[in-house]
């Protein structure tokens, strides 16, 4: 039965697919300006084979080397432009960003929420992003670093002695630690339950929106009202006691927001899917580089233990503090060399929202426009050597609009700085008491939607 439903919606996308691209072309001539060079492959599936079964540099190297900086293609369904210099990213993101609106698949709007931020522009995003940043703030996370660093403790003693693949524990981490600054110190009454589910949901992000039985999107629909059951809960329970919280659903709960329940529930899930996977990809790429260049192990391994060297000295035994993560400069550029270097996101969606001359072309209303960060990222004419890991890179400012790792406008990421946080408290406690080896191939990657070292990275941690 679902056989028979994918081959009847393939079939209809093939002609729904043709149907558009006779129209645009039509509007092409009729604005009398050309689309953008490129090819869009086969109906539906279009190029979305060759950018997905290789490594994407490949795919993006070949395009620009043979369009240009910006080219149209086909992928996921959806007619595309890309674009690869930094000046048009920043007109998409920022300069013109009312014309170009955030997009996704559809079967992820459904099982993340139509109420999420991700999925608005105007005033209900300005007030979400709002309320998002205040809870993510340097101030709003201060306070936060004792409970993060004991999440932490506890995740590397869980992984002592034994063989782990690194990015599977790390998403395990990067979720505990979404759920503390989400719902503070509710998520440990609820922990469980709420992993069950969100588990079960997040198999089914990138599957067809077909709700029918059996499908892994009907599973994850299902996870995804229990979820929003349990979260329900909490908001009743919070109402009841009416005591303040300082975390993310505090803040979403002010009365003077005038939030639905529906509205939070879809936000929370929002921040939880965004604060999870790649923050552990960055985390697990930092262990591969920092394993492949001893030499940038041993500066961050200095610094570190200088760090816990003066706290013993002073005979603090409070952990580490806000202050502390600010002596952590060689840290911090090993973090953002590897957001360059690995490239977690390489491009992200927009949508025109009406037809757009664009660098002499034209992007019809509908198409789908995608600024090429790991293009960006990897350019010679934006950073020296750029295959090479190099954190002292960033000892100088990179040139405006070519290091964008968590977006850029009114659109960028807002929890920045907790997944900065999280990176530096777990790399401290890594460094200063634990050595590690990979274990396997180590010079793969794989490409599921994110890039990972091969495997996730198995790895053998122990005490030093």
């Amino acid at each position: 039965m679902e056989f028979i439903t994918i081959t009847m919606l393939f079939s209809l996308f093939i002609i729904v697919s043709s149907f558009f691209l006779f129209t645009s072309a039509a509007d092409g001539r009729r604005k009398n300006l050309p689309l953008p060079p490129g090819t869009l492959g086969w109906p539906y599936i279009g190029e979305t084979f060759e950018l997905y079964s290789q490594n994407p540099n490949v795919f993006f190297t070949s395009k620009v080397k043979k369009y240009g900086s910006i080219f149209k293609t086909h992928i996921l369904g959806c007619r595309c432009v890309m674009i690869s210099s930094p000046a048009a990213a920043k007109l998409v993101l920022v300069t013109k960003s009312h014309l170009f609106k955030p997009t996704f698949p559809a079967s992820k709007e459904r099982m993340i929420g139509k109420q999420a931020i991700f999925f608005h522009q105007g005033d209900y995003h300005f007030k979400l992003r709002r309320l998002v940043l205040r809870a993510f703030t340097p101030e709003s996370i201060k306070h936060m670093v004792s409970h993060i660093e004991s999440i932490t403790i506890d995740a590397l003693q869980s992984w002592e002695n034994r063989l782990i693949n690194t990015f599977q524990e790390m998403k395990t981490f990067t979720f505990n630690v979404a759920l503390l600054s989400i719902l503070g110190n509710d998520e440990v009454l609820n922990r469980d339950d709420l992993k069950r589910c969100y588990y079960i949901l997040e198999k089914g992000y990138n599957s067809m929106p077909i709700n029918l039985p059996g499908t892994l999107f009907h599973k994850s629909m299902k996870a995804r009202k229990e979820l929003a059951k349990i979260i329900a809960k909490i908001i009743s329970r919070r109402r009841e006691t009416k005591e303040q919280h300082n975390d993310l659903l505090g803040s979403f709960m002010e009365d003077k927001e005038g939030l639905t329940d529906e509205q939070i529930a879809d936000n929370v899930i929002g921040v939880i899917f965004a604060a999870r996977d790649t923050t552990a990809s960055v985390l697990t790429w930092i262990i591969k580089y920092l394993a492949e260049n001893p030499a940038v192990l041993e500066a961050v391994t200095d610094e570190q233990q200088a760090i816990k060297m003066s706290k013993d000295e002073c005979n603090e035994d409070k952990g580490l503090s806000w202050v502390d993560t600010k002596k952590m400069p060689i840290t911090s550029r090993v973090i953002q060399e590897t957001l360059r270097v690995a490239s977690i996101l390489s491009f992200t969606f927009r949508e025109a929202v009406e037809d757009v001359q664009f660098e002499g072309y034209l992007i019809p209303k509908g198409w789908k426009v995608l600024p090429l960060f790991r293009n960006i990222h990897h350019s010679e004419e934006n950073f020296c050597d750029p295959e090479k890991f190099d954190p002292s890179r960033f000892m100088v400012a990179p040139k405006p609009n070519t290091f964008m790792p968590f977006g850029s406008g009114i659109h960028s990421c807002p929890g920045n700085e907790l997944a900065k946080l999280e990176i530096l408290v777990l790399v401290h406690h890594l460094t200063t008491k634990y050595r590690w080896s990979v274990v396997g191939a180590q010079n793969g990657i794989q490409y599921a939607p994110f890039a990972l070292p091969q495997n996730g990275l198995p790895i053998k941690l122990s005490l030093k």
